[in-house]
C-alpha cells in the first residue's frame, strides 16, 4: 500500500480540495459566488485567479519537484484568462461572442488535449492540470465573462435525468452498431455489481462528464449558437469533440474513436440545448462512458 500513501498525502488531499471547491462552489451555488465576484473591485476580482496557482505548489512541493516557471505559468495564466475575458465582456456586451472568447477556449482546449503542462505534475497527478485549467475558464466565463445560456447548474432536476438518459438511450444502438462493425467495441457480458456501477458513474460525471460538456456544449456550441447557429453549432461542436479525442487509447490519429466521438457528441448536444443544461448532457455522457467502460472497452 506504499502507493497510496504516497498518492494519499496531507499536501495532496489540501491541493485536492483548492482545486474542486471553485469547480463545485459555482456548480451548487452560482448566485450567491456571483454576487460576492461582482460586489469586490476590479482590480481584486482580476488578481484572485492567481490564487490557483496553490495546488500545484502544495502537489509538486510534496513531490520535490517544484519550479518556478510552472509556478509562474498558472499564477499568470488563469489571470490572463480572466483580463481577456473582462475585455470582452465591456466589447460585447450583447454576447454575441467575439474573437477572444475562442481565443481562450482555444488555450484551454489545446493545452488539456495535448497535455501541454501536464509535465508539471507527478504522472499519477496529472489530472489537477485539467481541473485547475477548468476552474480558470469557471472564473473566466461565469463570474467574469457573465456568459449566458451555459447552464452551468449541477442541482440536477427530473428533466435533466430524463433528458440525460433519454438521448444517451438515442445513441446507444447507433454507438453498438457502428463501434462493433468497427471493430471499436468489444462486449464483455461480465457483471461487475452495482457499487462498481455507480463508481463509475459518479467518477465519471464529475471528473470527465461536467468538465468536457461545459466547455464543449456550455461554452463552445452556446457560443457559436451566436454566429453560425443552432444545427450548424451543434454539428461543428460534435465534429470539434470527435477531433479531440485524436490521441486517446492510440498512438497515432485513432480515427475510429474520432468518429463515435463526434457522432456522440450530436447526441451530447441535442441534451444540453434542449433546456440548455450542462447537467443533461453530462448525464448523457456519464452513461455512455460508464457502459462503454464497464462492459464494452
Amino acid at each position: 500500500m506504499d502507493w497510496l500513501a504516497n498518492l494519499v498525502t496531507v499536501p495532496n488531499l489540501a491541493a485536492a480540495l483548492l482545486t474542486l471547491a471553485p469547480f463545485l462552489a459555482v456548480a451548487f451555488f452560482p448566485q450567491a459566488i456571483a454576487a460576492r465576484m461582482s460586489a469586490l473591485p476590479v482590480w481584486a476580482r482580476l488578481a484572485i485567479p492567481a490564487s490557483l496557482s496553490a495546488p500545484y505548489v502544495l502537489v509538486a512541493s510534496g513531490a520535490g519537484i517544484f519550479r518556478w516557471g510552472w509556478f509562474a505559468l498558472y499564477a499568470v495564466l488563469p489571470v490572463a484568462i480572466a483580463v481577456v475575458l473582462w475585455r470582452a465582456a465591456q466589447a460585447d456586451t450583447a454576447q454575441k461572442s467575439t474573437w477572444r472568447d475562442f481565443l481562450v477556449l482555444a488555450a484551454l482546449g489545446l493545452a488539456v488535449d495535448l497535455r501541454w503542462f501536464e509535465g508539471a505534475w507527478p504522472a499519477h497527478l496529472a489530472i489537477f492540470n485539467k481541473i485547475v485549467l477548468l476552474d480558470a475558464g469557471i472564473y473566466g466565463f461565469v463570474l467574469i465573462r457573465q456568459l449566458q445560456g451555459a447552464g452551468f447548474d449541477l442541482r440536477l432536476r427530473f428533466a435533466d435525468l430524463g433528458i440525460g438518459l433519454r438521448e444517451a438511450g438515442f445513441y446507444t444502438p447507433v454507438a453498438l452498431a457502428l463501434g462493433l462493425a468497427l471493430g471499436f467495441l468489444h462486449v464483455h457480458r461480465a457483471w461487475p455489481g452495482l457499487t462498481p456501477i455507480a463508481g463509475a458513474w459518479l467518477f465519471t460525471f464529475f471528473f470527465i462528464a461536467v468538465p468536457e460538456e461545459l466547455f464543449f456544449r456550455g461554452w463552445l456550441q452556446n457560443l457559436l449558437e451566436r454566429k453560425i447557429g443552432r444545427t450548424s453549432a451543434l454539428l461543428l461542436t460534435a465534429a470539434l469533440f470527435g477531433l479531440a479525442h485524436f490521441n486517446k487509447r492510440a498512438v497515432h490519429f485513432n480515427w475510429r474513436y474520432v468518429l463515435l466521438a463526434a457522432v456522440a457528441g450530436i447526441f451530447y448536444g441535442r441534451a444540453w440545448r434542449r433546456n440548455r443544461r450542462v447537467g443533461a448532457s453530462a448525464v448523457t455522457h456519464a452513461t455512455v462512458d460508464a457502459i462503454w467502460s464497464l462492459w464494452l472497452r
